[in-house]
């Protein structure tokens, strides 16, 4: 048995895979411990996981802004010496990281100990801390055809993300009735990450009246603190009863996915990687402000392999029409989901971990073959 310590706290899109990481270390007989950070979004996402053990570290997202500059490095500061004592005392043989500023103390404190790094991006345009750090990682793992100058190659692979093991595609009649939906109508689902997005809210609100009376029901993910639950039952042209429902977080992701007949979504790789793994094609709004512009590059390259297609945030007065264009498009949808489920061909996670028991058991460099590209 083995031991890991897997840095993934922050967001959604850096928990999600971190859970589906030790989980299938878990199932290989390995021990793993989540660093998440003390932000309530992690609180929130990590109710739905008794069985795994979680740490909240110190730390702060980076900023150049002077004050919050100084906080983040005073907080990363506390983050290494808490990192330190944390590693004396669980000696792991790993350590993974996810991006984010939750990954850099503990990648500091384990380059410092000797511990074995490794790192996974998944992002096409590579973060600030896997840039920074990747350098002291004996392995990162990054999208197909993505690069960092300062990591060796001989220490990088290309991957995907790995997504938890409840993210599976089920029958979408018995997912749209377990959320309160009408199984025999189109149903479009709305979110903006774990935080949600407030123009993608805005949007289906306003949009509401006109997507009901052409029969598409609504699920709207709003994010936490953006509202409290709401339902709303409106008529269609056909005098049918079309229900809307907006509420601020959803952990039953996959029945979601699955009752969706089309997805309107950020772009971050999280979310891209559970549309592919339950084939639910989608029309992407990237977060212009992400940094480096990360998730315009995610969603030109979904948009690219054929999963859906991008509206810019700056053309969602256009957004209704284009839901139209492909909701009701029958020969469309399939075309995309055919897509999905070819862009799903890599198992990431099973290769993944394979790897990690490879680096963390001879500390000569191993040969290790990648997994085929999708």
């Amino acid at each position: 048995m083995k031991t890991f310590l897997i840095s993934c706290g922050g967001t959604g899109g850096h928990l999600s895979p971190g859970i589906a990481l030790a989980e299938g270390l878990a199932a290989r007989g390995h021990k793993a411990t989540l660093l998440i950070s003390e932000k309530k979004v992690d609180a929130r996402l990590i109710e739905k996981y008794p069985h795994l053990l979680f740490v909240r570290i110190p730390g702060t997202p980076f900023s150049w802004h002077p004050v919050k500059f100084l906080r983040c490095v005073l907080s990363q500061a506390r983050g290494v010496s808490f990192c330190l004592h944390l590693l004396r005392t669980h000696r792991p043989d790993g350590i993974v990281g996810f991006g984010g500023f939750t990954s850099a103390s503990i990648v500091v404190a384990g380059r410092m100990l000797g511990v074995p790094v490794a790192l996974h991006e998944s992002n096409r345009v590579p973060g600030l801390a896997v840039r920074a750090l990747g350098r002291l990682a004996r392995r990162v793992y990054l999208p197909t055809g993505v690069r960092i100058a300062s990591v060796r190659p001989a220490a990088t692979r290309h991957m995907g993300l790995p997504v938890r093991r409840e993210i599976v595609r089920t029958p979408s009649a018995a997912a749209r009735m377990a959320l309160g939906l009408e199984p025999n109508q189109r149903v479009v689902a709305i979110f903006g990450g774990s935080q949600g997005a407030t123009p993608l809210n805005d949007w289906a609100r306003r949009e509401l009246p006109v997507l009901a009376a052409e029969g598409i029901q609504v699920y709207c993910v709003t994010g936490l603190g953006k509202g409290a639950p709401e339902i709303h039952e409106l008529r269609s042209r056909n005098g049918g009863v079309v229900r809307a429902i907006f509420v601020p977080f959803c952990d039953r992701v996959a029945e979601l996915l699955s009752a969706a007949d089309l997805v309107i979504s950020r772009a971050g790789a999280g979310t891209l990687a559970e549309l592919i793994r339950c084939e639910t094609p989608a029309i992407l709004v990237p977060y212009p402000h992400a940094a480096d512009d990360h998730q315009r590059a995610n969603a030109a390259f979904f948009e690219r392999q054929g999963g859906g297609i991008v509206v810019p945030q700056t053309a969602l007065g256009g957004l209704h029409a284009e839901l139209l264009d492909v909701i009701f498009n029958d020969w469309l949808l399939r075309q995309f989901r055919s897509n999905l489920q070819r862009m799903d061909r890599a198992n990431s996670l099973e290769w993944m971990l394979r790897d990690l028991e490879q680096i963390t058991d001879d500390l000569s460099e191993p040969a290790t073959a990648e997994p085929k590209a999708a």
